[in-house]
Order: C-alpha cells, then structure tokens, then sequence
C-alpha cells in the first residue's frame, strides 16, 4: 500500500482494480484544513484518463505488475508468439495489445513486456530496429538541400516517410516510438 505523501509522476498505482500510472501531480496546501494531492492518471490497460484528488490520510493500493523480457517467436493470427528464455513458456499476445509496434517486430527480439494479473498490456521495443525498404519511388540525385519527404513501404508492408536520397533495397533505422524514419544504415544494391 502506498500513502497519499508517495505519490509522484511515473508511480503505477491501482483504482478500481486496475493499474494507472500517475502522468500528472499537484500538491495543494489550502490555507485551512490538510493537503490534498491532485493527480491525473492514465490506464495502463484501455489508455483512458482520470483526475483524482487524494488527502493525505489515504491508502492507495500497489497494482499486482511484472515486467519480464521475452523473445519475439513468430505470428500466428492475430497472436503473437514470445518466449521466456529461462523457462521457454510460450506467451500468446494480441495483435491490439501491440497495436502499432507490430510493424517492428523482428524473430529473436529481446522485448520488455508488462503483466498486470498475468494478463500482458504493454510492450516494450528497443529504441530503434533495422528494416529494408522495398518499395519506394527512384530518388532524385542532387536533391539534398532540402527535406523533402517521400513515401516507402517496408518489408512487413508498413510504410513510412523517407527522404528523397532512399532508395529500393537501402536499409533503415526506424524510432520505434515514433514509427518515423530516423536514419540510412546501408545503401542497397
């Protein structure tokens, strides 16, 4: 159990039986009575948000999370596949958990995953990963001066936008937390 005077923007804590995490915190001190402690929270689970304020005498309950590194297997469906590399259990995880990042997975990646009840809702990639453009519009030589945009689709079908220098068959470095281009690792053949 947590007390009012714990809390702090990045603490998880549970309301209602699920988690949040505290993305904003005000201490107030009225001029009569005790503190109070305002605090907006995101769900870690749906995403929604909520302002709650706090006196300083509450209990606030610690969720029940786990963060455990697994190795991305493969896609089966609309599952996918991760290892535990100690134990070698096999956990399923549905595509909307992953939502976007899907894009970026790649076989045998160390990820950080995030249980609440035994039940993952967060997955954490590496900062950047490697993909290959596949298809993309024959750049323009000389045109550097500038950052003009264009759009490339990747291996796995994601498209994203690349400056005018990329070509098919170059390979890129990818913000995972973006989703955007961040720079050329290799030139294509």
């Amino acid at each position: 159990m947590y007390t009012a005077s714990d809390l702090r923007k990045g603490l998880k804590i549970e309301v209602d039986g699920a988690p949040y995490v505290i993305t904003d915190f005000q201490f107030v001190k009225p001029g009569k009575g005790q503190a109070l402690y305002r605090c907006k929270m995101k769900n870690l689970i749906n995403g929604s948000t909520l302002d709650k304020t706090y006196r300083a005498v509450e209990k606030i309950d610690k969720p029940n999370l786990e963060q455990r590194d697994l190795i991305y297997s493969y896609q089966d469906g609309e599952h996918f596949v991760f290892m535990d590399s100690a134990s070698y259990e096999q956990v399923l995880i549905d595509a909307e958990v992953l939502g976007e990042q899907r894009y970026f997975l790649v076989e045998d990646m160390e990820v950080e995953i995030l249980f609440h009840n035994d039940l993952p809702i967060e997955v954490s990639l590496p900062f950047f990963i490697e993909k290959t453009i596949v298809e993309t519009e024959p750049g323009a030589r000389g045109d550097t001066a500038t950052n003009v945009m264009k759009p490339a689709k990747l291996d796995n079908g994601y498209e994203i936008q690349v400056p005018i220098f990329i070509n098919q068959g170059d390979r890129v470095r990818i913000d995972t937390r973006t989703g955007k281009y961040a720079d050329r690792v290799s030139k294509g053949f």
